[in-house]
């Protein structure tokens, strides 16, 4: 009689919701957040700023107090954009360390090999620095993307250049990689939308240089329009082999190219560059308070002006942080969820589109901005996003 009401009382004690007390990285008066990112490797300018920004926003938080009465301890593990240190770290943040949630974890496949054993351990993957839909989609209570993903991008970025550039010889390049099929999928949906289709394409690794024969091989197809599933590191020899052989066709990337040392190489070589962006860079320069506030406070922390993936870090850390007040004081995994998802019309000081989120939805916003290299400057076509 005793071993069944026993088993009973257990079986009843496992049907109840956990308690911040039993919930993992959360204690009475700290919540533990992880991130692993490239800090040394070929990314490393996203990396560094990013998790700077975020760094930032839970220093600011923890000097007004913290969140519901706890601080948060902030641990971040350098990846270098390597899948095999980004399973060591993952495993690490974790298994050792215990982290109540992950935010920002840096690259598409890293992402990918790791958030399988992520979920199963019950840890959220919130607004990873990538905008890759396998962040957000299939839909999953624990997953969650900030903005457009490059998927939407470049769906986005097909319609404005078919429909007001007059495209047809539409072409590609891009990374034999997740994130490149990703980038890709979103140009051939978006083309077969609109009855087109691509006619020439090539594939490329991510730390190859020379393009001259790819190029070759699409001006030979006589593109008008070149679609990049690129990064930095190899949008730039792209589009100066391109420039090379004074080929004017018009080119077009998506976040992973919006990047100032895109824009700011020598001899104005990527001058007249398109790309789409989920968000737009704001400088330092703006007039608006908020962000010169925030451009002078940055730099005086950690040496330089933020850039691009600074400031998404810093919109990224801000609704985390308001997920967490909106959890309330009893911090559980599934209060925290429910915080994010009463998120609704949140605006950042940067303009960036309104950010929203549901109980059926995840990704803050699908719209993105058009943007051109000029004068070795990101300047927006437009100050209002486009969508497909």
């Amino acid at each position: 009689m005793l071993r069944n009401l026993l088993a009973i009382l257990f079986g009843v004690a496992l049907t109840l919701p956990a308690t911040a007390a039993e919930t993992r990285g959360v204690t009475d008066n700290e919540v533990l957040i992880g991130t692993y990112t490239d800090l040394s490797g070929v990314t490393a300018m996203w990396g560094v700023n990013n998790s700077n920004a975020w760094r930032m926003v839970f220093d600011e938080t923890n000097a007004k107090g913290g969140v519901n009465g706890r601080k948060i301890k902030y641990i971040v593990e350098d990846n270098q954009y390597q899948i095999p240190r980004s399973v060591q770290a993952a495993n690490k943040l974790i298994n050792k360390d215990g982290v109540f949630v992950m935010v920002a974890n840096g690259g598409t496949p890293m992402n990918n090999a790791t958030m399988p054993e992520q979920l199963a351990k019950g840890v959220a993957n919130v607004f990873p620095l990538t905008s890759a839909r396998s962040m957000y989609e299939p839909f999953n209570h624990l997953k969650f993307g900030l903005a457009a993903s490059y998927y939407d991008q470049m769906r986005s970025g097909v319609k404005v250049f078919v429909e007001q550039h007059h495209s047809k010889a539409v072409c590609a390049m891009s990374e034999d990689t997740d994130f490149g099929r990703d980038v890709m999928d979103g140009a051939r949906d978006q083309l077969k939308a609109m009855n087109l289709k691509l006619i020439a394409e090539t594939l490329h690794k991510p730390t190859d240089t020379d393009f001259s024969a790819s190029v070759a091989k699409l001006r030979d197809a006589n593109c008008d329009l070149i679609l990049l599933g690129t990064i930095v590191r190899d949008t730039i020899p792209i589009v100066s082999a391109v420039r090379k052989i004074d080929w004017n066709v018009e080119l077009l990337g998506q976040a992973a190219t919006y990047d100032e040392t895109v824009a700011e190489v020598p001899g104005h070589a990527t001058e007249g560059f398109y790309s789409m962006t989920p968000v737009l860079f704001v400088a330092a320069s703006d007039p608006k308070p908020e962000v010169k506030a925030f451009a002078e406070k940055y730099k005086s922390l950690f040496g330089k002006e933020p850039n691009f993936a600074a400031q998404l870090g810093y919109t990224a850390g801000q609704l985390v942080v308001l997920g967490l007040q909106n959890a309330g004081k009893d911090l559980t995994t599934d209060s925290f969820v429910a915080g994010m998802e009463k998120i609704k019309d949140w605006h950042d000081i940067f303009g960036s589109p309104p950010m929203s989120f549901s109980a059926t939805k995840h990704q803050g916003s699908n719209e993105s901005f058009l943007c051109v290299v000029k004068a070795g400057k990101w300047v927006p076509i437009s100050t209002s996003p486009f969508g497909y």
